[in-house]
């Protein structure tokens, strides 16, 4: 009689019926590793998806020392910027901002009303705000913007390893600051003494800049006479007296929000006093000022963005690198110039950026 035979596998011969009980025996297995591969991709799957949370609405916090009219250019770059990468307000995150007015003491106030709300992430505009936010949390991410020097002040270890949960951009501001006092003496060759407006006492954001224009002044034989205001209209035209009465003949400030956001009342003081001045960001060249070198800001601003997208999507801020100032504008206003009967000279102008006729 014939013998039957069985469906042939690879591996197995007509009639052996242990080779028969192998093969199954591998079928069962083949079949729960099959099982097993589908049932760690949907649980990576599941963890990618729970990372980035579709469908949540995230909140992040802004903390600037200045006001909300005068940081309006660059917060809306920011916004601008989220809104391209796919953030939109109301519809995947909300922005709570807090201004402190020019008062940095309310600060550490403001930052702990933001973690009262359970934000998922900080923005910081400048210095002190970003310290504030450090002493208020350790594990929410922090993304800082225009702080001139991030491990000086603290706020992270390095640059390309800040640690802890800081990371952002940082303004390079001291290094600029020793620059515009260079283009300064370049545009007015006679010149011999500078008045510098700062704010009152001493902190991390004010000191390194003091320190590097004093020096470049002693380099640049001029007479450096620093004059302490407030960022407000009295103590403003107080300063500016102030700086009639020392005989400077051209002006500059510090970096900072402060003085950013009274640029339109700055401006119009030189035009009164008749004094030349350079100044930090190209926004007080917009309102009329003489000269600007510096840090393009909105492109800073533009670029926060992008950590914060970056951290929203799963990244860590002690993995992302602090990236340094990238675009630089040097803009010269011709009006102003004749305004106050200056002639800056041809060899300063072909340096420029823009020349505003």
């Amino acid at each position: 009689m014939k013998q039957k035979s069985f469906l042939r596998f690879p591996g197995f011969q007509s009639g052996n019926l242990k080779s028969k009980t192998r093969i199954e025996k591998r079928s069962r297995r083949l079949k729960w590793v099959g099982l097993l591969a589908i049932v760690v991709a949907l649980t990576v799957c599941g963890a990618r998806a729970d990372a980035q949370q579709p469908g949540k609405i995230f909140r992040i916090g802004f903390l600037d020392n200045s006001n909300a009219s005068g940081m309006a250019v660059l917060v809306d770059a920011f916004r601008q910027e989220l809104n391209k990468l796919g953030w939109i307000e109301g519809k995947n995150i909300t922005v709570e901002y807090r201004f402190a007015e020019q008062k940095n003491e309310r600060l550490p106030e403001l930052a702990a009303d933001l973690l009262a709300l359970k934000i998922d992430l900080i923005v910081v505009s400048g210095g002190p705000p970003a310290s504030a936010a450090k002493k208020a949390t350790t594990t929410i991410p922090i993304v800082m913007v225009a702080v001139g020097d991030p491990v000086a002040a603290g706020l992270v270890a390095s640059l390309a390893r800040p640690g802890g949960n800081v990371t952002g951009l940082s303004s390079l501001g001291t290094e600029l600051n020793t620059k515009r006092m260079e283009v300064l003496k370049d545009a007015i060759p006679t010149l011999a003494r500078v008045g510098l407006l700062r704010p009152p006492g001493n902190s991390i954001l004010v000191d390194p800049q003091l320190k590097a224009l004093r020096a470049a002044a002693v380099a640049l034989k001029l007479k450096l006479e620093e004059i302490e205001t407030q960022p407000n209209p009295k103590s403003l035209e107080s300063a500016f007296q102030t700086a009639k009465q020392k005989q400077v003949a051209a002006l500059m400030t510090t970096g900072g929000r402060a003085f950013f956001t009274e640029r339109k009342r700055i401006v119009e003081l030189t035009g009164k006093y008749r004094l030349p001045a350079i100044y930090f960001q190209k926004e007080f060249v917009d309102e009329g000022g003489l000269m600007s070198y510096g840090v393009d800001y909105e492109d800073l601003y533009r670029r926060a963005a992008v950590y914060v997208d970056k951290i929203l999507k799963g990244a860590k801020p002690a993995d992302l690198p602090v990236q340094q100032a990238t675009k630089f504008e040097f803009v010269i206003n011709l009006k102003a110039a004749k305004q106050i009967g200056l002639t800056i000279p041809n060899r300063v102008l072909e340096r420029a950026n823009q020349v505003i006729k």
